[in-house]
C-alpha cells in the first residue's frame, strides 16, 4: 500500500503490533515484574517500619501515612519497590495488546484498550508517589505529611479527575478481556478467572501492598507466561471454541 501524497510505501493495516518477540517477552516479563513490584512494596514497608510504627500506620485512615514514614526510614528500598512496580505496569502495555491480538474480536480489543488506559493511570500515580516522597526530603516528614494529606484527594484524582476515571479502565478491561479470552477458547475458565482477579488490585497514590495482591498477580503470571512462551517458540496458541465450565 502506498501513500498517495508522498509515494511512501506503507505497511499493511493488519501488521501486528508489537510483534512476536516484544509480545512474547512482555507476556512473560510484565506480570512477573509486576508481581515482584507488589512483593517488594509489601516487604519494604514491613522491613522499614518497627512493629510499633506498623501498628500506628494501620490505625491511620489512609495507607499514605505509613508509606511516607517507611520512605523516611528506608528511602532506597521504597524507591526500588516503587520503581519495579512502575516498570511492571509499563511492560504490561504490550503484553495486554498481544493477548488481545491472540484472542481477536471487538470484545478483546475493547478490554485491552481499557486495561492500557488503566496502566496510564498507574503511571500518573507513580509520578505522584515520587513527588510526595521527594517532598519529605525537602520539608521533612511531619510537614510533608501534613501538606500531602491536606490535598490528598486532589493529588489522587488528578487534573479534571482524568487519572481516577482512567483507573476504572483496569476493572472493566480485565472483565472484558478475560471474557473474550474464555469465549475464544484461548484461556480456559481457570486462567480467565486469574486474569480477572489480577484486574481487581488497587489503584491510587501511596497505597500499601498486601499478600493477596502478590498472590493474584502471581496468578496472572500463571495465566500469561505459558502464552508468552508459546509465542516466542513461534507456536501460536490454538483456540478450541468456548471451553467447558471447568477448564484450564
Amino acid at each position: 500500500m502506498t501513500d498517495p501524497l508522498t509515494g511512501t510505501r506503507l505497511a499493511p493495516m493488519n501488521t501486528p503490533f508489537p510483534g512476536r518477540w516484544i509480545g512474547g517477552v512482555t507476556l512473560i516479563a510484565g506480570p512477573m515484574i509486576m508481581c515482584a513490584g507488589y512483593l517488594l512494596r509489601y516487604l519494604s514497608t514491613i522491613t522499614a517500619l518497627t512493629p510499633q510504627q506498623q501498628a500506628w500506620a494501620e490505625a491511620q485512615p489512609f495507607a499514605a501515612y505509613g508509606q511516607l514514614l517507611a520512605y523516611t526510614s528506608a528511602p532506597a528500598l521504597l524507591t526500588l519497590s516503587y520503581a519495579v512496580f512502575a516498570l511492571g505496569a509499563l511492560l504490561l502495555f504490550p503484553a495486554f495488546v498481544t493477548l488481545a491480538q491472540q484472542v481477536g474480536g471487538h470484545l478483546a480489543h475493547w478490554g485491552a484498550t481499557l486495561l492500557v488506559i488503566g496502566l496510564f493511570a498507574r503511571l500518573y500515580f507513580a509520578g505522584a508517589d515520587q513527588t510526595t516522597f521527594q517532598l519529605t526530603e525537602v520539608s521533612g516528614l511531619d510537614q510533608a505529611t501534613s501538606a500531602i494529606m491536606k490535598e490528598y484527594v486532589d493529588i489522587s484524582y488528578g487534573p479534571w479527575r482524568v487519572p481516577v476515571w482512567a483507573s476504572a479502565g483496569q476493572y472493566a478491561g480485565s472483565l472484558l478481556l478475560a471474557t473474550a479470552a474464555w469465549r475464544s477458547g484461548l484461556l480456559g475458565t481457570a486462567r480467565a478467572v486469574m486474569v480477572l482477579l489480577a484486574g481487581g488490585t488497587w489503584m491510587g497514590v501511596l497505597k500499601g501492598a498486601s499478600i493477596p495482591d502478590v498472590l493474584v498477580t502471581g496468578l496472572l503470571c500463571v495465566a500469561l507466561v505459558p502464552l508468552g512462551l508459546r509465542i516466542l517458540r513461534d507456536r501460536p496458541p490454538t483456540t478450541t471454541g468456548r471451553p467447558k465450565a471447568l477448564s484450564w
